[in-house]
Parts: C-alpha cells; structure tokens; sequence
C-alpha cells in the first residue's frame, strides 16, 4: 500500500532573520550565553556541521533531490531553532517572527505539493504571541508555529500564554515543541551534553509544565507536535502520575498525566528500533509522526527506514509514515495545495 511520506521534523535557515540581528544589542550576551551552555568544542563542532549542511539549509533543489533520496513526499520545515531569538526586545522579535513567517513561506510557495511551513512566534513577549501565530497562519498560509521548551521568565505553563493556546486550538495550527538550550547551562558543556541530554530534559520539562497546569484540559483539540520524541516524559510517565496521586501541588491537571499522552504528538526521532516500538506502546500508535531533524547530524538521513526497522504492524507503520501526520492537517492535500 502506497502513502504520503509526511517528515514533520525538518529545518532552514531563512536569511533575513540573520540580517535582522546582525549587529542587535543583546545577540553578544546571548552568544556568550550559548558558549556557557555548549562549551567551546561543540560550538567549534557545530559551527563546521552547520556550514558543510548551507545548502540543505537553504537550497530548495538540494533539499527536494535529499528527500527523494530518503523516500519522503512531504517536508514540514519549521526555522533552524537558533533563530528563535528570544533575547530580542519587541520591535525587533516582531522584524524576527515576521521575517521567518514570510521566509518559510516563500520556500513552501516554490514547491507546494511538497513543503509545507511552520512559522515563528517569540515566546519571550506572550502579549504578541496572538499576533505573530495570525501573521503566521492566516497572512502567510502557514500550518502552524515552532516554539522552545522555554523564554527567560516565561514557562509554557504561564498564564499569560492562554490566548495563544486558545487562539491556536480555535485555528486548529499545530504548535510544533522543539527546545533549544538548556536551562541546566555549564553542567551541560562538555561531551555534547547540551543536546544529548538537554535536548530530552527541555522536551520532558516543558510539556510537563503544559500538562500538569491544565492546558489540555482548557484546549483539547490543541495540536501539538513534541520533538525528540517528547524527550524522557513519556517512558517515565509512571512517576508524574504517582505525584498527581499523592502530592496535591501536583494535581493542577482533571486526569493522570500519562492520560494526557495520547492528546500529544510525537516525533519518531529516537534513535533506535527498540526505544521508537516503547514510544508507541506509552503514548498509542496514532500520536507518533515521522521525523529527521533534517539536516542536522543529530537527526537521521533515513527515517523511512529506521520506522521500518522497528518491525511494527504494517497499519502502526502506515500511520507513523504520513496517515498520523495528515490528520493533523499536514499534507498538502489537505491543505488545498495544487499537485
């Protein structure tokens, strides 16, 4: 049986955010910032891996030749994480978000039966987050937002973040949880630490901060999308529901939190057969999407294959492949793209 290809977990880089805060007061602090947190060797590392990937990170004909290659039809592209930019004060996060909202769709605009977008919000001014989702979702046609696990001072829990689920449940955007840093800062700088551990920790964190403050229960048809696979929460869900049994600080949410699991999305990207067939046994097998996390080299460059290596059943496959993915309004035929 024939299906959509659907990869939800894919990046570049758009320009004109770069030419934005090139120069900006605060983008010296938060570099120093990211030197604490990464160490020296893994930003000397990654600087070289990111500009030997500058052509899938901004070349379309690149990109379209990588995903035949890997056998995927579609190719949600959220911005690289690095250009979130939450140290931006509010003119310039507004340059920011709207600079990518109109970037990602101009590369979707080149290829619609085979792109889709994600914009950008900055989750580091709740007040503009309404506006910027609009401008993403209905000015420039996009699916729905990339945000962190974080902004300084703003948990995903924040009150003031409720218009913004409210005004992406009512959408029906996908809000797509992809972290970038770690708050556990220079415990994290060596080793690649930062994202081999950090990465999962963002991810278990900030949907906890989601579920246990109630924001599923408020919007249940949120659409949201975590990355790495939701990180360390959901095959350790047993503890946070035996918190919410006994400790009354905890019990902020109507339900366990693992009952909150399903109402998730979640990418494939665990790196491995065995730890992507325990994802789908915690959290179901219509709550996992393919991803890649291309190009980066914490990804994959053939994620068909390793969902295929997992041995699951042929419609548990089918629907991680792109079924899970379309129903959350992720292929282009269902967006109303031409083919």
């Amino acid at each position: 049986m024939s299906i959509e290809t659907i990869d939800v977990h894919a990046h570049a880089i758009v320009p004109e955010v770069e030419a934005a805060v090139a120069g900006q007061p605060g983008l010296d602090a938060h570099r120093a910032l990211d030197r604490v947190r990464n160490g020296a060797e893994s930003l000397a590392v990654s600087r070289d891996m990111v500009a030997r990937r500058a052509a899938q990170l901004t070349d379309l004909d690149r990109r379209l030749t990588d995903m035949d290659r890997a056998g995927i039809d579609v190719q949600v592209v959220s911005p690289s994480p690095s250009q979130y930019h939450y140290w931006a004060e509010r003119t310039l996060a507004e340059i920011v978000t709207a600079s990518a909202n109109r970037g990602i769709a101009a590369l979707v605009a080149e290829e619609p039966s085979r792109l889709v977008g994600l914009g950008l919000v900055a989750l580091q001014h709740p007040e503009d987050m309404v506006r910027a989702l609009n401008d993403a979702v209905v000015t420039c046609g996009l699916a729905g937002v990339e945000i962190s696990s974080f902004a300084p001072g703003v948990e995903l829990s924040d009150v003031r973040l409720e218009p913004f689920w409210a005004r992406a449940a009512e959408l029906g955007a996908v809000v797509f949880l992809h972290p970038f840093g770690c708050s556990l800062d220079e415990r994290l700088d060596r080793f690649y630490l930062s994202n081999t551990v950090g990465q999962p920790v963002e991810n278990a964190v900030a949907l906890s901060h989601i579920i246990f403050a109630g924001v599923l229960d408020r919007h249940p048809t949120l659409k949201l999308i975590a990355a790495h696979g939701g990180g360390y929460l959901p095959t350790y869900v047993g503890r946070s529901d035996h918190a919410w049994a006994v400790r009354p600080e905890a019990r902020r949410c109507v339900d366990r939190p693992s009952s909150y699991l399903p109402r998730i999305t979640f990418d494939s990207l665990v790196h491995g057969p065995a730890a992507l067939r325990t994802l789908i046994d915690a959290v179901g097998p219509d709550s996992v999407v393919l991803g890649s996390d291309y190009p980066f080299d914490m990804g994959t460059v053939d994620p068909v294959a390793e969902v295929r290596a997992a041995a699951l059943s042929e419609r548990t496959t089918l629907s991680v492949l792109g079924d899970n993915a379309a129903r959350l309004g992720l292929s282009p035929i269902s967006r109303g793209a031409d083919s």
